[in-house]
């Protein structure tokens, strides 16, 4: 049984129809990655699921209760934990302080009980900063302290837009160490992203979205070894 099931969402903006009819789910414990090119759906979908732009039709089942349309604070406080594309920091706020005003005090929260400690152990340059500013921290480090701090919430399910969006090459190649690192503690994430490189070694399966609808799925192994796919939906 899937622990997070999107069951035929369609979402507007206006009135243009952005999901049409979209359907997946992930699996607890696996890696789920959104590809397709820009304007396919991909943070939408993600937003959907979250509550930042409500469905018009169609279900978003964690464990099978159904959050469609529920505002955001009330299906983080279900399970999900949601890091947008553009690194959101209360700037004037210390890193360690940025923590702790995302930690979780209602529920059990998911299986891994996220404290700042243990987000240090994950994030070591988090530590080395933990007195610091967010506002005055570099873009990558930005990026790990939104990631850590919805972790204090004791998500389900970490829903990521674009992770490695605009950081340099040896940042990325931290951050994909550091979110292999979240997957073999059991973490169930559901990611979208433009770089096939970057999630290559760390999704099981790909869901891969055209104009707001699911037009391949399949292992990730499959899709990195059929050209045809990738020549056909993402021009590369």
């Amino acid at each position: 049984m899937a622990l997070l099931e999107v069951d035929r969402l369609h979402t507007f903006y206006g009135d243009s129809h952005i999901l049409v009819d979209l359907s997946l789910e992930v699996v607890e414990g696996e890696v789920v990655c959104l590809l397709g090119r820009n304007g396919a759906g991909k943070s939408t979908t993600l937003k959907s699921i979250i509550g930042l732009a409500p469905p018009r039709a169609g279900r978003v089942l964690l464990r099978g209760q159904d959050l469609a349309g529920q505002p955001p604070f009330r299906v983080a406080r279900r399970g999900i934990g949601y890091v947008p594309e553009d690194r959101r920091v209360f700037p004037n706020l210390t890193v360690h302080e940025n923590l702790e005003v995302a930690r979780k005090t209602w529920g059990a929260g998911g299986s891994i009980l996220w404290t700042a400690e243990r987000v240090f152990e994950l994030f070591p340059r988090l530590e080395e900063r933990r007195r610091q500013r967010a506002g005055s921290l570099s873009g990558g480090e930005q990026q790990m302290l939104t990631i850590a701090r919805t972790l204090m919430g004791n998500p389900e399910v970490l829903l990521l837009d674009e992770p490695s969006e605009g950081l340099a090459p040896l940042v990325v190649e931290m951050l994909g160490e550091q979110l292999r690192r979240l997957k073999a503690a059991g973490l169930t994430i559901m990611l979208t992203e433009q770089s096939i490189r970057f999630v290559a070694d760390l999704g099981d399966r790909v869901y891969i979205l055209e104009n707001g609808t699911v037009r391949y799925q399949g292992a990730m192994r499959e899709f990195l070894s059929d050209d045809s796919i990738r020549r056909a939906y993402l021009a590369v």
